[in-house]
């Protein structure tokens, strides 16, 4: 016979409420700051639980051979979860912030050598994203971030096996976001049809030649609002280094890794320069979603190194780290979507963005009245 449910047995109230003592048996014998600290970053692998669990089911929705339009929204939806869920995690950081640097220092010794690098969960986002461990920034000699998982007693621990089953866990998000990026149909043929190479470099011929138009006349204007006389030379400079760049940037290259690379690239300015076709829509807001999910994580750890820098100023981590510094570099280096935010400073103004040749394919007819740029 089933028994009636009750909230403290349900969340395991009592359970919960054991577990704040630290390296004590329980909380009684210490002080209210470091109890603080301890509850602050249970909270923390508490939300990071739930922000793996969103990712893999985002990740595994573009695993499919085939995504569905309508299943979309579902990444969508857990993507912006995770994004509310870090948003509310900075917060936390200012509650950490009312411990005194006295306060601190009081019980900091305990922790040595431990650090919330060791934080296994955290290290298993990193992954999930799609973070290449030759990416990380070393804490010491080659091997390191990984021996920093070991128990102190040098045996592998219960985090180092939770971070090796996640690098075992392939693909990350980005790997299987990119693998069904390439399939996007550009201009209407799929990405395996016999002229899709055709259609894929007249979109980026096309694209290039509205780019060049709309940059020379920012150029020009730019120009003809200065009031230095050394500017009208550094500005052309400026202007042609960034036509360069998106040249570079949509170059098809040799290797099958480069031209692989060079359709995702085209798939992404291709949604972000159609989006108002309707079969681009949600395909747009999984981009969005992705750029606003790298963000909030990008301004977690930024606030995480001034809560740092605020508590204890710049004195070297307890597991050995740089402190603050090492926090500000990873804010700065852990950026695993680099591609999709470069996309950001190639995007044209509504005007130039003509509908495609294949427009019918994404809901809409091109009408015959508009030139396409590439006639």
């Amino acid at each position: 016979m089933n028994r009636p449910t009750n909230y403290w047995d349900y969340i395991r109230v009592e359970e919960l409420l054991g577990l704040q003592g630290g390296l004590a048996a329980d909380d009684s014998g210490i002080a209210n700051e470091e109890v603080l600290f301890v509850v602050v970053h249970q909270v923390y692998e508490l939300w990071f639980k739930l922000v793996l669990r969103e990712l893999t089911a985002a990740r595994d929705l573009f695993m499919a051979p085939d995504v569905a339009e309508q299943e979309l929204s579902g990444a969508v939806t857990r993507m912006r979860r995770i994004v509310t869920i870090l948003r509310v995690a900075v917060q936390h950081f200012e509650v950490v912030e009312t411990l005194g640097t006295r306060e601190y220092l009081a019980f900091r010794d305990k922790l040595f050598p431990a650090s919330g690098f060791q934080s296994a969960q955290l290290r298993q986002i990193e992954i999930l994203l799609g973070l290449q461990e030759d990416e990380r920034i070393p804490l010491g000699p080659p091997g390191s971030h990984m021996q920093a998982l070991n128990d102190p007693t040098g045996l592998p621990s219960p985090a180092r096996a939770r971070v090796e089953r996640q690098l075992a866990d392939r693909p990350s998000l980005r790997e299987a976001l990119e693998a069904w990026l390439a399939r996007t149909p550009i201009e209407g043929a799929a990405h395996d049809a016999p002229d899709a190479g055709a259609r894929l470099q007249r979109f980026i011929a096309r694209f290039l030649a509205a780019h060049a138009r709309h940059i020379d006349a920012a150029r020009d204007h730019a120009q003809s609002v200065t009031t230095k006389t050394d500017s009208a030379e550094r500005l052309a400079a400026m202007y042609e280094r960034e036509k360069a760049g998106v040249r570079d940037f949509l170059a098809p290259g040799t290797t099958p890794d480069q031209q692989r690379r060079h359709r995702v690239r085209a798939a992404m300015l291709f949604i972000e320069t159609y989006r108002d076709l309707p079969l681009l829509s949600w395909p747009r807001e999984i981009l969005a979603a992705v750029i606003e999910l790298e963000q909030a994580f990008v301004l977690f750890r930024q606030r995480h190194a001034r809560m740092v820098e605020r508590v204890i100023g710049r004195r070297t981590g307890t597991g050995g780290s740089a402190g603050v510094e090492y926090l500000d570099q990873t804010a700065l280096v852990y950026r695993v979507f680099r591609d999709l935010w470069a996309v950001r400073t190639m995007l044209l103004p509504r005007e130039l963005a003509v509908l495609p040749e294949g427009a019918a394919f994404y809901g809409f007819a091109t009408p015959a009245s508009i030139p396409l740029q590439s006639r």
